[in-house]
């Protein structure tokens, strides 16, 4: 099953960008495509490959921040070609 997944960290503290910088490297690095905004990062590939792969990421950025916020939404489809029709 392909899957769309939209992130957003949030560290509640100074100096914040370090670990989003390295969050969304260790991401590039996978095998997943990634694509990112300024807003948010996506990822698209098989559930299991992505899930797998955010729960590993996602636990070591939170090792590297005191505290934050991760925003995150699923979509059952592999939207990283979507463009809009308007």
């Amino acid at each position: 099953m392909k899957i769309s997944v939209e992130l957003t960290l949030t560290p509640l503290h100074d100096d914040y960008e370090p670990a989003i910088i390295h969050f969304i490297k260790k991401l590039r690095a996978s095998n997943l495509k990634v694509l990112e905004n300024p807003l948010s990062t996506q990822v698209y590939g098989d559930y299991d490959e992505v899930m797998k792969t955010l729960t590993f990421e996602i636990k070591e950025a939170f090792d590297l921040i005191e505290r934050g916020l991760l925003h995150m939404k699923i979509v059952k489809s592999d939207r990283h070609d979507y463009e809009p029709h308007f």
